[in-house]
């Protein structure tokens, strides 16, 4: 089987934030929109509360940690199932540190992943733990952020 080296990714994104004058005035719209991917749901996103957003929405800097979480997550599923180490769960409570400039913008500081797993070989702990080395060096997202992603996992056994 041959894989493509290549692969590209497409989405539209539609703002529905117009109040009815649209960007009149910095108060006077909205900063909703709608993220559109053929094929799959509708995300609906704003801004973070802080900067005038929706908070019942999803921000970009939350979609941005998520994304990270999810790429690790995937990753490290794969290498574990090539290596024979059966995971049963597997949580992450990620955070991201945003850091303001002052004039406007800013950037990530870094972001650390919490992955909690469980596996069901006592034996195989030590290589469940490496194993989120690996993944990291193989999430395309990490690898494609300016800013440090680390992760602090920790290991369980099931029923231990």
């Amino acid at each position: 089987m041959t894989h493509d080296r290549t692969h590209e990714y497409r989405t539209a994104i539609q703002w529905t934030g117009n109040l009815g004058t649209g960007t009149a005035a910095y108060a006077a719209y909205g900063r909703d929109y709608r993220i559109s991917i053929a094929g799959k749901p509708d995300i609906g996103g704003s801004a973070d509360a802080q900067f005038r957003g929706n908070p019942a929405r999803h921000n970009p800097e939350d979609l941005l940690v998520a994304s990270l979480s999810a790429c690790h997550l995937l990753a490290y599923l794969a290498l574990c199932a090539r290596s024979g180490v059966q995971v049963t769960d597997y949580t992450d409570e990620a955070s991201g540190t945003l850091v303001l400039d002052g004039q406007g913008g800013g950037r990530f500081e870094s972001v650390l992943l919490r992955p909690v797993v469980t596996i069901a070989d006592p034996a195989l702990v030590e290589t469940a733990q490496s194993l989120h080395d690996r993944a990291h060096r193989q999430c395309f997202i990490a690898a494609s952020c300016s800013m440090p992603v680390r992760h602090e996992a920790v290991i369980r056994v099931d029923g231990a």
